[in-house]
């Protein structure tokens, strides 16, 4: 295919760091928004790829930087929000991709992708309800849409066996709610190539694709194999809903907003699909065994490298 100039919103973040590089291998031309460049700078280092500043929420300076612009990707999302009545995943959600589609009909861009989640629409959470509302919005647009559901992804800088080896690395016992909830995690790499060859493919328009991993597993079972993974012996307890709702009431106060009322919500339903999306689109998908062992054994020798530079001497 001929190479084309995109836009990508969202691109800061975790899934985007791995995006960026996937589709400036295709030879795009790629346009990264962010609120704050100098923040994102080592993103611009790839020859075709700049960071602009940019106020995603503001109608008219979105719509500047579209113009001239082959198709758009949307990765915009937040897990937690300020407050807890659903307005800021609204806002993040659905409001944004409402500007967004705006902009791109007055800029003339024909094509949109659009990250959403796995059993978007199910069930009380506020994430869940407005990322089906977002993909409503996209569908209703008249634009060339792709929509990609993910379950839960892994990968380097990931928040998921990254940051529980960070909390088994600090206490001996870790109490979970939900233990028993259930994913199918899929790794960033195949996440990111979904989007390329969609891109590549026109096949693909008018498709929403829902990417999972080739492994059904629990929360209490991540967090056990990640615990042995980083050679921890750790207790894990699977805690009953009310203790869960009340631990995601305090988790809500907590520094980083570990866990949430509305991620509780979440957690009720479990993030598996019904259609192997990766295959759809001619992708094998990676194992987590693949990876993760590898991914948490570097992140344990960088530590001791770490540990090693602040004090050499140490025994």
């Amino acid at each position: 295919m001929k190479p084309l100039r995109i836009v990508v919103l969202g691109g800061t973040g975790f899934v985007g760091r791995h995006m960026v590089p996937r589709l400036h291998a295709d030879g795009h031309r790629i346009s990264v928004l962010s609120r704050n460049r100098d923040l994102n700078r080592e993103l611009g280092v790839l020859p075709r790829v700049t960071v602009d500043n940019c106020d995603v929420h503001d109608r008219a300076a979105l719509t500047r930087k579209l113009e001239g612009a082959d198709a758009v990707i949307n990765l915009v999302g937040i897990l937690n929000e300020q407050g807890a009545d659903g307005r800021g995943f609204h806002e993040a959600h659905v409001a944004l991709t409402e500007t967004l589609i705006a902009a791109c009909k007055s800029a003339r861009v024909p094509r949109i992708l659009q990250m959403s989640a796995l059993r978007a629409g199910e069930g009380a959470s506020h994430y869940l309800r407005t990322r089906a509302d977002a993909e409503s919005r996209v569908r209703d647009s008249r634009l060339a849409w792709t929509i990609f559901r993910p379950s839960v992804i892994f990968g380097r800088g990931d928040g998921l066996f990254q940051r529980f080896a960070a909390l088994l690395r600090m206490t001996p016992v870790l109490p979970i709610a939900r233990a028993e909830a259930r994913f199918a995690p899929v790794h960033v790499g195949d996440v990111v190539e979904s989007f390329a060859r969609a891109l590549a493919h026109p096949h693909s328009i008018g498709h929403t694709y829902e990417l999972v991993g080739p492994r059904v597993i629990s929360l209490r079972e991540i967090v056990k194999w990640t615990a042995r993974l980083i050679g921890k012996r750790r207790w894990v307890i699977g805690l009953p809903d009310s203790l869960g709702y009340l631990q995601a009431l305090i988790g809500e106060w907590l520094p980083g907003k570990p866990i949430s009322r509305d991620n509780f919500r979440s957690l009720k339903l479990d993030s598996v699909g019904e259609k192997d999306g990766l295959g759809e689109l001619g992708i094998v998908a990676m194992p987590m065994e693949m990876i993760v062992p590898a991914m948490l054994g570097a992140d344990a020798r960088q530590q001791r490298l770490d540990r090693f530079r602040e004090n050499p001497h140490a025994g």
